[in-house]
């Protein structure tokens, strides 16, 4: 198959697609350049670096300046934002279209935006790895900003406009579906929120705002330690035991829950002994991120800087409720000092009978694995558009 076409490709298109120069096929303008001094309460909306998340406009800590100082282009719809200068050069690049009217917005100075015959497809364009390519050979070792110089070098094969307009509404709608389900994760993690609040009792209170019927006691004081047994820590291992397995190996992230890598069953720890296969029904948390906090329904094993509860006695639903009173603690905790097994064991907390635990673990489990079921779409629709961005262009 010839280089200069895709391999996946809309029915009664067949030529080759010509190389074309970013600038020959769209128009652009640079971002307003303000002072802390321009900054009020309202006025002229100025999009930043930090209003693009995920391809998308997302609200931020929006800053809005006054109207008299602005002497760029206002958004239209379709235009294309990009930002091209950031402290953090994994988020040069970054971009989304604008999709509905703006009125009285400009983009800030740390971003540039792009206007085309079809904007959809400039903005599918600007996911690709061709892309991304184009803008890591800009950045070079030590420069953090693409300037409009590197956008007018930038090549890209291109089909003609009729084509365009397909690719540009097949990513849209694409995008749209993910937009929705992005939309609903956040709904169902917001939910959440909102009954951990009403479900666990606020400080100073004794029992839950909101509450199972038939249960009425007041919640008992515990020490986490008197109910969980000992904590235990993972093994240090060297880089080079990361041989290929079946045993997930948890770490300190928080991407793919915790998980980093499967490893062989018998991987020998730093000292070279066998490593501790711990067993499902646990939870992994690391001593110093907050966020690296997962229950565990399948054996694993662990780094050093994790720390792992697990007592046979335990039911699912139990471990659940364990486990949000954990996240509640942390969110007052002083990260200067380890998140501990013996801090972990002296952990207080309000606990219910054992029964009214069950039903509260239930409750949260079958949200959980509503999250975890729309999150799994989620990114399969992500993995879909990698894919498809892949083959849909050269």
């Amino acid at each position: 198959m010839s280089k200069k076409v895709p391999q996946i490709r809309f029915n009664g298109y067949s030529d080759a697609w010509e190389e074309r120069k970013l600038t020959d096929v769209t128009s652009s303008y640079s971002g307003l350049t303000y002072s802390p001094t321009d900054v009020q309460d309202k006025g002229t909306f100025v999009l930043r670096s930090s209003n693009v998340k995920n391809d998308q406009l997302v609200d931020a800590d929006n800053v809005y300046v006054n109207p008299d100082i602005v002497n760029s282009n206002n958004v239209k719809v379709g235009d294309v934002i990009v930002v091209v200068r950031n402290g953090s050069r994994s988020l040069i690049g970054k971009h989304a279209i604008i999709i509905k009217e703006m009125p009285n917005t400009v983009i800030g100075a740390f971003m540039s935006a792009f206007r085309g015959q079809n904007g959809d497809y400039i903005n599918a364009l600007l996911s690709t790895n061709n892309f991304q390519k184009e803008v890591h050979k800009s950045l070079g070792a030590t420069i953090n900003q693409i300037t409009g110089k590197d956008f007018s070098m930038m090549n890209f094969l291109t089909p003609k406009l009729e084509e365009q307009s397909k690719i540009g509404s097949f990513f849209k709608q694409l995008d749209d579906t993910i937009a929705l389900h992005q939309r609903k994760l956040a709904m169902l993690k917001e939910l959440k929120q909102g009954y951990l609040q009403k479900m666990f009792p606020k400080n100073g209170a004794k029992v839950p705002e909101l509450r199972f019927a038939g249960f009425a006691d007041d919640w008992e004081e515990r020490k986490l330690g008197d109910v969980v047994g000992e904590i235990q820590s993972g093994n240090r291992l060297p880089k080079d035991s990361l041989t290929n397995g079946d045993v997930p190996y948890v770490v300190a992230q928080t991407k793919n829950d915790g998980v980093f890598t499967k490893i062989a069953r018998g991987t020998l720890d730093y000292n070279g002994k066998p490593m501790k296969l711990f067993p499902g029904n646990s939870i992994s948390f690391s001593i110093d991120n907050p966020e690296a906090m997962f229950y565990r329904n399948a054996e694993f094993y662990t780094s050093n800087i994790m720390r792992v509860i697990h007592e046979d006695h335990l039911t699912h639903e139990q471990y659940v409720f364990i486990l949000e009173n954990m996240k509640r603690f942390i969110r007052g905790y002083d990260w200067s000092r380890k998140f501990s097994g013996p801090v972990v064991s002296n952990l207080e907390y309000l606990q219910p009978s054992e029964e009214e635990q069950q039903k509260i673990g239930s409750f949260f489990k079958q949200l959980d694995d509503t999250i975890a079921l729309h999150q799994r779409k989620l990114d399969l629709l992500k993995e879909q558009k990698k894919g498809f961005l892949q083959n849909m262009f050269v």
